[in-house]
């Protein structure tokens, strides 16, 4: 068995992030002791491998380490524990109070951006240099087979455009009055009966179409449906529609997974995350242990401790609204650290690496080709898995989406 001696400081930030490389990502057995000046791994056969504690030993007391002027100017200053501790456990967005107008920390803030790793899975080529190293020392060692996983998932914002008549006369008279397009408004009307009559799908009902697309390639998509919000950015449906309750009973029929997506205040507050998992627990007939908070907010390590508190085993929110990469240097699930409490939990994150609803010609920083590149850059990555995210009306809003779906699975496949 592998022995493991760490400095006898900031004991439990090194315990978790030596467990999650030994255990989680390695799958190698140690044991570990205390007291020594560096970190020290002795092999079976007794060759060692020392590496230099370029962080911690800094700041010995306990959470002194949480200080905005602590984020290094290089990841490279740091040691390959504290690199990895510091992209997993996410301090640096605790540190660094800057937030956009959804009060969401900004990937321009942070030092992947900065230093242009971002789309990069660091951590994941961090873990693959380590395991080099301690080859070249123990040939004999078996590390844990590496599987890459494609994860679709889809938050369901808008599950139909047609809901009732008073949309209708709005959008018409929109149609009539600012879009001045009499034909826009007939083709609006008809579409709006043709629906209603069940003559035709919904343009937002694209739900047996990536079923379809998962099940061609075996793989369960992941529906994330809301139950629940009191802002203005929530209630676009109720979970307890009739139609609603049709196609959730339709996507578990399939065998397809279904999880939550909480509402727009939710990511900060355990009551409203509370009776929004039991609304729709109850509507599923079944535990709900996955989702994706609503416009990616989120808060570490609030969050977090949010969804351990409700007995949530994975999600799925960390990435970036305003860029696509690897928030947390890397696409595989881990189990995550409360900086503040110092204790590992049992929820885990599979990080959101890619999604659509990017807009070309304003906030977007790719051109579509651009955009095209950069996912099967992603998608062909050795290192890591990666989970994406298409919403269920994009391919209405933007037709240029359904061929990128579909080059997706054909890559992936």
């Amino acid at each position: 068995m592998i022995k493991i001696k760490i400095p006898n400081n900031n004991i439990e930030e090194r315990k978790y992030i030596i467990k999650i490389i030994f255990k989680e990502f390695f799958e190698l057995d140690y044991t570990l002791l205390y007291d020594a000046k560096h970190y020290e791994i002795v092999f079976k056969n007794q060759k060692k491998l020392i590496i230099e504690d370029t962080f911690f030993n800094k700041y010995p007391k306990n959470l002194e380490y949480l200080h905005l002027k602590n984020i290094p100017m290089n990841i490279e200053n740091l040691d390959i524990f504290a690199q990895i501790f510091f992209m997993l456990t996410r301090w640096e967005e605790y540190v660094n109070k800057n937030r956009d107008t959804h009060n969401r920390f900004p990937a321009t803030e942070s030092l992947a951006y900065k230093q242009k790793f971002l789309d990069k899975p660091i951590v994941d080529e961090k873990l693959e240099v380590l395991k080099n190293k301690f080859l070249t020392l123990d040939p004999t060692l078996k590390f844990k087979s590496k599987k890459d996983n494609l994860i679709l998932t889809h938050d369901i914002d808008n599950p139909y455009f047609w809901n009732n008549s008073k949309q209708l006369i709005k959008i018409v008279a929109g149609d009539l009055l600012k879009r001045h397009s009499f034909n826009l408004a007939i083709n609006r009307i008809k579409e709006y009966y043709l629906v209603k009559k069940n003559k035709i799908k919904d343009p937002f009902d694209t739900f047996d179409w990536l079923m379809d697309q998962s099940e061609c390639i075996g793989i369960k998509s992941r529906f994330y449906f809301m139950s629940g919000g009191i802002t203005k950015f929530d209630n676009t449906y109720n979970i307890n529609n009739p139609k609603i309750l049709e196609l959730i009973q339709k996507i578990k029929h399939r065998g397809h997974i279904i999880g939550i997506h909480p509402s727009y205040d939710a990511y900060a507050n355990i009551i409203q995350f509370s009776k929004e998992k039991k609304l729709l627990e109850a509507v599923i007939g079944k535990e709900v242990t996955e989702g994706r908070e609503h416009y990616l907010r989120f808060e570490v390590p609030t969050t977090w401790q949010i969804w351990e508190d409700n007995n949530m085993t994975i999600d799925s929110t960390c990435g970036y609204a305003d860029r696509e990469g690897y928030r947390c240097g890397t696409g595989n699930e881990f189990s995550v650290f409360n900086i503040l409490t110092r204790q590992q939990l049992k929820l885990k994150e599979r990080p959101l690496v890619f999604m659509d609803s990017r807009d070309f010609n304003c906030n977007g920083h790719y051109s579509r080709s651009q955009f095209d590149h950069h996912l099967f850059e992603y998608l062909q990555n050795p290192h890591s898995s990666i989970t994406i995210l298409f919403h269920n009306d994009i391919f209405k809003r933007d037709p240029y989406y359904i061929k990128e779906y579909q080059k997706v699975l054909h890559v992936w496949n």
